[in-house]
Order: structure tokens, then sequence, then C-alpha cells
């Protein structure tokens, strides 16, 4: 498909499309080509700049802000201070509060309703600000 800038005998520009180069001659040589405006069949190309497409500039991402690098910051430290424990999370700090476990460390993921179990049981959690890396093996 291409897009052609056309302007009327009465000086009316619009744009169309056609299926190619070939086609628009076609149909402009059997009069079947008209103005968008007035109707009219002594239609021509009118000047128009090719459009060209090109690849987006690549804009480079903004600086973290201060609270940005405050989170990552502590992620960090969570992460390697911290034993992640997964989707056993709940079952592992009620284990190290009841002391079935030995206290250590921990993070990982809990569904909300555990989440809300732990706390009403007074078990100390707390949600994290982050998404945990998931790690595997």
């Amino acid at each position: 498909m291409i897009k052609f800038t056309l302007r009327c005998a009465d000086k009316h520009e619009f744009d169309s499309w056609f299926q190619s180069a070939a086609a628009f001659d076609k149909l402009q040589g059997a009069g079947m080509v008209t103005c968008a405006v007035c109707g009219g069949t002594e239609v021509q190309k009118a000047l128009m700049a090719p459009s060209l497409h090109t690849a987006p500039d690549k804009v480079p991402a903004p600086a973290p802000t201060p609270e940005e690098q405050a989170l990552a910051q502590l992620k960090r430290q969570i992460e390697q201070n911290s034993e992640y424990v997964g989707l056993n999370f709940a079952r592992e700090a009620r284990e190290m509060h009841d002391g079935l476990a030995p206290e250590r460390a921990i993070y990982g993921e809990a569904k909300p309703e555990e989440a809300r179990k732990l706390i009403e049981d007074g078990v100390p959690v707390a949600p994290l600000p982050f998404v945990p890396r998931r790690k595997s093996n």
C-alpha cells in the first residue's frame, strides 16, 4: 500500500491510499480517482515528502532517585543477609516462632491469607517493598 497526497483542479488537497503507484495510474487513467472534497475527476499527485520509518532514538534511562537507590540497597542487603525460602515462607516463619526451627533471617513469598494469619498469631513478619528475586536450585 502507498499513500499519495493528491490535488484536484480546484486546489483541494487530500490523501488517499492505493495498492501501488501503477494502481493509482490505472485508476486515474480510467477517471476513477475523484476529489474527496468536490468530487472532481481532474486529480494529480501533489508534491509530498516520503515517509521514512526510522528506529526511535534511544533515550538514556533517567538516573535513579534517592528513594530508588535506597530501595535497591535494602533489597541487596536483604538478599545478601537472609535465606530465601520461597513459597515456604509462612511455614518457616511459624516454625521459627514456635521454636521448631532455628532462628535465622528469612524472606520469601506468602499468600495474603497466610500472612494475615501469621500476623494474627503474633509471628513477627513484614511485607517487603519489592518483589523478591526467585532463586532456583
